[in-house]
């Protein structure tokens, strides 16, 4: 059964069975991971038909956002085995968009979200890649957070920005500069 009934009351579950109130700083966290996957979903699925390679890389960055928001939802230890990170995860997102820059026309400007349906759904998913960043930092201020998992989003929103701009270019859009 998808309900439950045991969040009625507003209290939520983490990972080891710690009731926290559904507006608890960890749920913020984890939310926020969990809305911003569900938007890279999308964005996934918008590029699908063009791009396959960033479909295959969005597809891989889901998987990885699952197991932040995994490690968001654990106050406490546990007597099982938690997912982790890729060793690699943040360094591969280096260099995708190390690889992505070498193909795009120099930064000049701000850039005005837009250009395409894909573009803008990039900047929307990068907007709240930030907020989740900024959730995960308060969270780190009262409990300690996986460091490569702080890490990583702060890399994806990067990545995101990057991959908004090869995505007008790439479609024969034009970038909406702020002059």
């Amino acid at each position: 059964m998808i309900y439950t009934k045991t969040g009625d009351r507003g209290t939520t579950s983490l990972v080891g069975g710690t009731r926290v109130p559904k507006c608890h700083q960890r749920v913020e966290a984890y939310g926020t991971v969990d809305e911003l996957n569900a938007h890279i979903g999308l964005l996934a699925e918008m590029i699908k038909p063009f791009a396959s390679t960033h479909y295959a890389t969005l597809k891989q960055i889901q998987r990885n956002l699952f197991i932040v928001q995994t490690l968001l939802a654990t106050e406490k230890e546990v007597n099982f085995e938690l997912p982790q990170l890729p060793d690699n995860a943040v360094e591969d997102l280096e260099k995708k968009i190390d690889h992505l820059q070498e193909c795009l026309p120099p930064f000049r400007s701000f850039v005005i979200p837009g250009g395409t349906m894909a573009s803008a759904q990039c900047h929307v998913a990068r907007t709240v890649c930030r907020r989740a960043e900024r959730c995960i930092v308060k969270l780190n201020q009262e409990s300690e957070v996986d460091s490569r998992a702080a890490c990583y989003i702060n890399r994806l929103s990067d990545f995101l920005f990057i991959l908004s701009r090869d995505l007008v270019i790439s479609q024969g859009a034009e970038e909406s500069l702020f002059n």
